[in-house]
């Protein structure tokens, strides 16, 4: 039997990267996956996955449009037992040239994209009485940052802020929530800004970057796949408010300097 045999989880930004591989191990361990996306590829990807997985084209930053998804999901499969937050966009930019429209877009997406989704899935959590939340936030902002990062950093440090805050009002209703916060993981929106940095040579950016990381490598979707999992399962139900770190050492070393040592 998988640990999520029985149980529906909803997770946003599941196109590709790590919400992909989010869905992806909680389906290769039982559970049904929704997958929501603003690209239509999230209905290739649900298939691509199958174990009952479906795809839905949906804005986490329209509340409306996420709460008639949520109500669809539940009138369909009678129930939604985890939710995990994963939609996102970067922002790397130096602070004096970030717009205010960059800023806001940056937040509206990382900070209320979470907000919403947990807002409409929690009325279902507490009828009953039961759900775990999974917020991917980063380590950058809540633990290391680098330049240009300033509206990222900040976004990403209001979701842990978030989770924290609704651990501890819901865990006497049996919901958990915590946060996952990667480090480099080679997803194709790492790719995308390895190549924007230095065009022709996203492979070189990103050997450079795997130099520097004590593991010798960046993530895989799947990593956060597995830890998103488990923190989502019922083998994690005394863990909540927690940020739990996968980085492959990154944020370990003193001096980091890329391909150095102290």
């Amino acid at each position: 039997m998988g640990v999520f045999d029985g149980k529906v989880a909803l997770v946003t930004g599941a196109a590709r990267g790590n919400g992909e591989g989010i869905s992806r191990v909680i389906a290769s361990k039982g559970g049904t996956v929704v997958l929501t996306d603003l690209s239509e590829k999230v209905t290739d990807t649900a298939k691509d996955i199958g174990c009952g997985a479906v795809g839905y084209v949906m804005d986490v930053c329209d509340y409306d449009a996420v709460k008639r998804v949520v109500d669809d999901v539940v009138a369909k499969l009678g129930r939604i037992d985890v939710l995990a937050n994963n939609a996102g966009i970067t922002c790397i930019t130096p602070f004096l040239e970030t717009t205010d429209e960059l800023r806001d877009r940056t937040l509206k997406v990382l900070q209320n994209g979470v907000w919403n989704c947990t807002k409409a899935v929690l009325p279902y959590f507490l009828k009953a009485n039961y759900g775990r939340i999974v917020n991917i936030s980063s380590v950058t902002g809540p633990v290391v940052c680098d330049p240009y990062e300033v509206a990222y950093s900040m976004a990403k440090a209001g979701v842990m802020g978030f989770t924290r805050a609704v651990a501890v009002e819901y865990a006497a209703r049996n919901i958990t929530c915590n946060a996952v916060l990667p480090g480099y993981i080679l997803t194709n929106m790492a790719r995308e800004t390895a190549e924007r940095s230095k065009p022709g040579h996203a492979d070189e950016i990103i050997g450079e970057i795997e130099k520097g990381i004590p593991m010798g490598r960046m993530g895989t979707p799947q990593d956060i796949g597995y830890l998103a999992a488990f923190l989502a399962s019922d083998e994690a139900s005394y863990i909540t408010g927690i940020p739990v770190i996968i980085d492959g050492g990154n944020a370990l070393p003193e001096t980091n300097a890329v391909g150095g040592q102290k």
